[in-house]
């Protein structure tokens, strides 16, 4: 799949719900995930590769490992965290991002079985992320402070 790239009008849609939950979206899915991977990322939204729908993966790469949500709704939040943030949809802009550090995130999974997960810190920050784009939010309307690569860099060496 190819990552769309910020200006696509899909990307400041808001996404319709799921209705169908078949063959088909499970390889959706699992499409975005591998995508999503290819391009290092930790999360991708339906919208990121130009379907106005409301799913998205995320993979922090933590012991959580893989989480297909679709149709998500964040239904209880606490605490702010601010961190820096990039988008693959945005190649070379990040930013500072305050969030929430703790949420509850009730959604379905690719068979429409509904499930809660409750995450802090990273995988909170992933999970905001990547549910605002379903409701056409980019990153960049949040962002505190711009950050170039070499000051990111500098950041990951610490």
């Amino acid at each position: 799949m190819e990552i769309i790239k910020y200006p696509a009008a899909v990307l400041e849609e808001t996404c319709g719900p799921v209705k169908t939950f078949d063959r088909n979206l499970k390889e959706t899915l699992d499409r975005m995930y591998e995508t999503m991977l290819a391009s290092d990322g930790v999360g991708l939204a339906a919208p990121q590769v130009g379907i106005a729908k409301q799913m998205a993966v995320v993979d922090t790469g933590d012991e959580t490992g893989r989480i297909d949500l679709v149709n998500p709704k964040i239904i209880a939040k606490r605490g702010e965290q601010t961190d820096i943030e990039g988008c693959l949809s945005f190649p070379g802009v990040y930013g500072t991002v305050s969030r929430a550090y703790h949420v509850k995130v009730r959604a379905q999974n690719a068979h429409g079985k509904t499930f809660i997960i409750e995450a802090e810190d990273f995988l909170a920050r992933a999970l905001q992320h990547e549910i605002d784009h379903l409701h056409g939010v980019l990153f960049t309307s949040k962002i505190i402070e711009y950050v170039d690569e070499e000051d990111l860099e500098e950041a990951d060496d610490e």
